[in-house]
């Protein structure tokens, strides 16, 4: 059910209409507000709010991105190990039941 919520961000309070809980909302801004501080007071002073947001967004962009190389890499590495034994299953159980052929009379 959406409703609507004040948060504030970069010093500016917008309204937003949302079905998400507020207190996640507010962590987030909570992220691009840490994020706009880090930036300094001289930012802060010479940087419209817009500014401010524009440099915070690409911050974020990159982090994301460098997230999502991250897990390629991750996935194909797991797709790797999980590949390698499969094959050394298949290659036992081939090398057991070759034994066993042996074995029967």
């Amino acid at each position: 059910m959406k409703r609507t919520v004040h948060i504030d961000i970069a010093g500016a309070r917008y309204r937003m209409s949302s079905d998400a809980d507020e207190n996640y909302l507010q962590r987030l801004a909570d992220i691009v507000n840490e994020r706009v501080q880090a930036l300094g007071p001289k930012a802060a002073r010479s940087a419209t709010p817009a500014q401010l947001l524009a440099v915070v967004a690409l911050g974020l962009a990159e982090d994301l991105e460098a997230s999502e190389r991250r897990h390629s890499a991750l996935e194909a590495k797991t797709r790797q190990v999980v590949g390698a034994a499969i094959r050394r299953i298949d290659q036992r159980l081939q090398a057991d039941a070759e034994l066993a052929q042996q074995i029967e009379p």
